[in-house]
């Protein structure tokens, strides 16, 4: 039952519900008061919302399913906002299938794969441009994407290559961006 409460409270914690702010704060004082000697140690390690990261992999599954589908419907949303309201774009293509995201853009843009990778819990991206780059759930600030390597978002990324082919783009306004 403990560690339902801890599961839960931490899930709750990260996507900083505000109507449960009591009840997870009443969890978390039960949990700082318990000897974590007793308690598994990964129980006793969760997040908050002033922790700067979490690994991907420490991230549970349901979580990460609903933050990468909201992130691909939304990015999906967007691509076809972006090619129906582009005359140089009409003969682009958006699909959104199985978790996969496919916008061909035409011969002169190229295609951007977007998916999810369910056992690694990433979002993998291959661009005409930067290539190929996986992407780790971050989740802070109401969860985000970020590519390791060099620190750029996932959104950030989409934000400086669609600009260059479609002027006035802002993927700042779908879900789980962190520009």
């Amino acid at each position: 039952m403990l560690r339902n409460i801890l599961r839960t409270s931490r899930w709750l914690a990260l996507r900083k519900i505000n109507r449960t702010a009591p009840v997870i704060t009443r969890q978390y004082a039960l949990v700082k008061s318990l000897n974590c000697s007793l308690i598994r140690p990964y129980s006793c390690r969760f997040s908050t919302a002033s922790d700067s990261t979490q690994s991907s992999e420490h991230i549970e599954l349901p979580v990460y399913e609903e933050i990468c589908n909201e992130t691909l419907e939304s990015l999906c949303d967007y691509f076809e906002e972006i090619v129906d309201q582009t005359p140089h774009l009409k003969g682009a293509d958006v699909v959104y299938s199985d978790g996969v995201l496919t916008v061909v853009l035409g011969s002169q843009y190229g295609t951007y794969v977007i998916n999810r990778q369910t056992p690694n819990k990433q979002i993998w991206l291959s661009s005409p441009i930067s290539g190929p780059k996986r992407y780790d759930l971050v989740l802070k600030d109401g969860g985000y994407w970020v590519y390791k390597h060099d620190g750029v978002t996932l959104h950030q990324l989409l934000q400086n290559e669609i600009s260059k082919i479609v002027k006035d783009v802002d993927f700042k306004n779908c879900a789980h961006s962190f520009i």
